[in-house]
């Protein structure tokens, strides 16, 4: 493995980089997504009666920092006597400050996914112009080191690919899940709220 690294020369640095950070980013954001976390379950069946849900700003705050839906009905229980056209907006506005939250950090994961075939790309062109410059100053014309020093240059692409496949993979796989949350949050928080509402 160290052999490989050092073939690919200086361009599996910053794959190697790119790596670290895409795994990084995918084992925080599975563990940040958890449906648990975002939709506690304590919380969900607390929703299913209308009665004792604060209206002080603290109360309000701290059901607010336990998790997404939280905050949203934490908006929602602020903005309960608003007229409709006013608290439509202020749900809406907390679900974008929602979707933001829960997509933190994905940008990234899909600049890594970008990046490295090009890295890798880059890594197999800069071996190939050595291995040519290194073939015309020696005056060889033997086709098997041509073809050794092309195997050896093409180990950069592999490697961005190998890094780039998973970190699409879990990049679309963590905006999907990203979405059925959403939308199940907004399912919930808005059912919830409407029954609130009307009983006032």
């Amino acid at each position: 493995m160290l052999d490989l690294f050092q073939a690919g020369g200086i361009l599996m640095l910053p794959i190697a980089f790119c790596s670290v950070i895409a795994l990084s980013i995918c084992l925080e954001r599975w563990w940040s997504l958890r449906r648990a976390q975002v939709l506690p379950e304590p919380l969900l069946a607390r929703m299913g009666d209308t009665n004792g849900w604060p209206s002080n700003a603290s109360a309000l705050t701290e059901l607010g920092n336990t998790s997404e839906l939280g905050y949203l009905l934490a908006v929602g229980l602020a903005n309960r006597a608003a007229p409709r056209d006013e608290f439509a907006k202020a749900m809406q506005g907390a679900l974008d400050v929602t979707a933001h939250n829960l997509e933190r950090h994905l940008t990234g994961l899909g600049v890594v996914a970008s990046i490295c075939p090009l890295l890798g790309i880059l890594g197999t062109v800069v071996g190939l112009i050595d291995v040519f410059d290194q073939l015309f100053a020696a005056g060889q014309t033997d086709a098997q080191l041509l073809a050794g020093g092309i195997s050896t240059a093409l180990i950069t692409t592999a490697t961005g690919l190998s890094v780039a496949i998973p970190a699409l993979i879990c990049h679309r796989a963590l905006l999907r899940h990203v979405d059925a949350l959403l939308i199940e949050m907004e399912a919930v928080s808005n059912r919830f709220l409407e029954q609130l509402r009307q009983a006032d």
